[in-house]
């Protein structure tokens, strides 16, 4: 059974060092332990550092990408590696790395694909009062989206079991924790949460710069991966919701028709002939893209074959 610890990094050349130092090298079940660094470009010493330290695998771009893409080249390079398990990890040493056992075993154990640590956010003094808010309602939204019970969906603390690996997709280009989390009920992968510890960050978050634009992109994510994944849930809601609203117009069109003899009104009906025409033409959209989700499911499953093809 190998595992293999992946890093994205970028310009980590100070926190790097402790992360790399802290890391297991004996967990039960494991044969092996292996190390990647997934490098987005840095400008700094990150690679020469990892270099340093016997990282046996490191992954380079010529230019900074982003967090989703770099986290994607790391997770297909550990499967062209060999990896049974893939534990994703911050380069800041944001994360307690005598957790990763907690992560790994219930993969280990066959009671999970995707295994998410879940931070104790109410402890953290380093986040607002407010951040602190908008994690817990965010990772609401999400479970109430994904149907999964994650309770920290935002955390890039996780394990990945290697079907896990090979069944992912991330098409947003900002980051890939709240994607990976949704798209999972639909491949049929169970998530489960464990409890983890954190330590003190040696930087403020790169991907939260701004919490207001933090939370913008991340909505964006939410509603774009509902509609791709749940499409017809999606239209369905709308649709339903403007179907109803249509039949109470017409109801109350009827009920002043008889009780005024047929006078007036008239605007009720024109208005509940619209909702009513536009609500079912919405659910009916959301068929049609329900049968394109189909397809993309089928698409994806003739991705994961040619994956495992080609990492045997």
């Amino acid at each position: 059974m190998k595992l293999i610890i992946q890093i994205p990094c970028y310009n980590e050349e100070i926190a790097l060092p402790v992360t790399l130092s802290k890391l297991p090298e004996h967990i039960e079940g494991i044969d092996e332990i292996e190390v990647l660094i997934s490098d987005d470009g840095s400008s700094d010493r990150t690679v020469e550092i990892a270099k340093q330290y016997g990282v046996k695998h490191i992954v380079t771009t010529t230019h900074h990408r982003g967090l989703a893409r770099t986290f994607m080249a790391g997770i297909q390079e550990a499967l062209r590696q060999g990896a049974d398990i893939i534990v994703n990890t911050d380069a800041d040493n944001q994360y307690n790395a005598d957790d990763i056992e907690k992560l790994v075993r219930p993969i280990l154990d066959k009671k999970a694909d995707i295994v998410i640590g879940a931070r104790p956010i109410s402890k953290i003094s380093s986040f607002s009062p407010f951040k602190k808010f908008l994690q817990y309602f965010g990772s609401k939204v999400v479970r109430l989206i994904s149907s999964t019970a994650t309770e920290d969906a935002p955390s890039g603390f996780r394990a990945f079991s290697r079907e896990a690996a090979l069944s992912i997709n991330v098409f947003d280009n900002y980051t890939y924790t709240i994607e990976t989390v949704i798209q999972s009920k639909t491949k049929g992968l169970h998530i489960l949460s464990v409890p983890i510890r954190v330590n003190d960050s040696f930087r403020k978050s790169r991907l939260v710069k701004n919490i207001f634009l933090y939370v913008q992109r991340n909505s964006f994510t939410i509603f774009r991966m509902f509609i791709i994944y749940r499409p017809f849930r999606f239209f369905a809601i709308i649709g339903g919701s403007i179907f109803i609203v249509g039949l109470i117009l017409l109801a109350r069109f009827l009920y002043l028709y008889i009780v005024d003899q047929g006078s007036g009104h008239v605007q009720s009906l024109i208005i509940s002939s619209i909702l009513v025409i536009t609500g079912f033409q919405t659910v009916l959209f959301g068929v049609l893209a329900d049968l394109l989700a189909i397809n993309r499911k089928l698409i994806e499953d003739v991705q994961v074959r040619t994956k495992k093809l080609e990492n045997k």
